[in-house]
């Protein structure tokens, strides 16, 4: 499975925005993981093809993620963002034994 992510930028504190990630073939879950310099990478978000989503603490209530089963596709709506949030966000995919990485897309937002 090959993930093929866009969005992210430079965005002022309390703007948003979307990032997309679409797969090249059928997954149970997708999600982002971000990186901030200096940090492990985390998982922000990730939502099953049923449905179930799981948000960080952290953006919870400012973060959405929804999916497109027919597309493989999932999205992250950004809103209300913090300088906190920058960082290199990259998507993921689970399929039975397998975890797939997209490339990281950076986010960066001033102060």
């Amino acid at each position: 499975v090959q993930l093929q992510a866009s969005g992210g930028g430079l965005v002022q504190a309390g703007g948003s925005l979307r990032l997309s990630c679409a797969a090249s073939g059928y997954t149970m879950t997708m999600g982002w993981y971000r990186q901030a310099p200096g940090k492990q990478r985390e998982l922000v978000a990730d939502i099953s093809r049923g449905g179930h989503s799981y948000y960080a603490e952290s953006v919870k209530g400012r973060f959405t993620i929804s999916g497109d089963n027919a597309k493989n596709t999932v999205y992250l709506q950004m809103n209300s963002l913090k300088p906190e949030d920058t960082g290199v966000y990259y998507c993921n995919a689970k399929f039975g034994l397998g975890d797939y990485w997209g490339q990281g897309t950076l986010v960066t937002v001033s102060s």
